[in-house]
C-alpha cells in the first residue's frame, strides 16, 4: 500500500496550499484526511470545491451529517465514520441516531431515516433508484431538488471516503473515542 505524508499547509504541494487553508479556516485544523488528500492538488481543490457547495445546500448541517456518515458506513471508512460521528453529535445529532447509523440500521428520526436510506441506496444501486425509492423521500418532506444535493454529499464524501480508505491517514486524538471497524 503506498504511504501518503500527512501534509501542513507548509509542506503540501503549492497547488494544495489554499484548499489546505480554507480548511482550516472552516475546520479550525486541518483533518488528517484533507491533509493526505494534498498530496494531489487536483483531488483536494475538486474536493473543497464540492464541500463548499454542499455546506450551503438547503439541508441542515445535522441533515448533511446523516448522509455522511451513512456514507461513510455504506463506504466502510473507518476514518470518514469516525470523524463524521463526530461532527454529527456537534451538530447536535444523538448518540442514538448516530449509532444506529454506525450498526448499519436506520435512524429513528423520519427525517434522518429518509436521508440516511436515499444515501445508502444510491451507494448501493449506483443511482439506479425506483420511482417507489424516490417518493418514499419525497414523503419524507423532502423536495425532488434535494434529491440533486444529496447526490452532491454522496459525490463529496466519496471522494474522502475512497481517499481516506486508500491513504489511511492516523486518526487525530478528538475522533479516536468514535473508531468504528467494519
Amino acid at each position: 500500500m503506498p504511504n501518503y505524508p500527512v501534509h501542513t499547509i507548509a509542506s503540501a504541494p503549492e497547488g494544495s496550499k489554499l484548499a489546505l487553508e480554507q480548511l482550516q479556516q472552516a475546520f479550525g485544523v486541518i483533518p488528517n484526511v484533507a491533509a493526505a488528500i494534498a498530496n494531489s492538488p487536483k483531488l483536494i481543490n475538486s474536493l473543497v470545491g464540492v464541500f463548499q457547495q454542499v455546506h450551503s445546500s438547503s439541508l441542515t448541517e445535522q441533515e448533511i451529517q446523516i448522509v455522511l456518515l451513512t456514507d461513510a458506513v455504506a463506504n466502510s471508512c473507518t476514518y470518514a465514520v469516525a470523524f463524521h460521528t463526530a461532527l454529527a453529535l456537534q451538530q447536535g445529532v444523538s448518540s442514538e441516531e448516530t449509532g444506529a447509523i454506525r450498526e448499519k440500521r436506520v435512524p429513528t428520526d423520519k427525517r434522518f431515516a429518509a436521508l440516511s436510506i436515499l444515501a445508502k441506496t444510491l451507494i448501493e444501486k449506483r443511482g439506479h433508484l425506483s420511482d417507489q425509492e424516490l417518493d418514499s423521500f419525497i414523503a419524507a418532506g423532502f423536495t425532488k431538488e434535494q434529491i440533486l444535493e444529496v447526490i452532491a454529499i454522496v459525490a463529496a464524501s466519496t471522494i474522502t471516503n475512497y481517499a481516506g480508505t486508500i491513504a489511511n491517514p492516523p486518526l487525530e486524538d478528538p475522533f479516536r473515542q468514535y473508531v468504528w471497524r467494519a
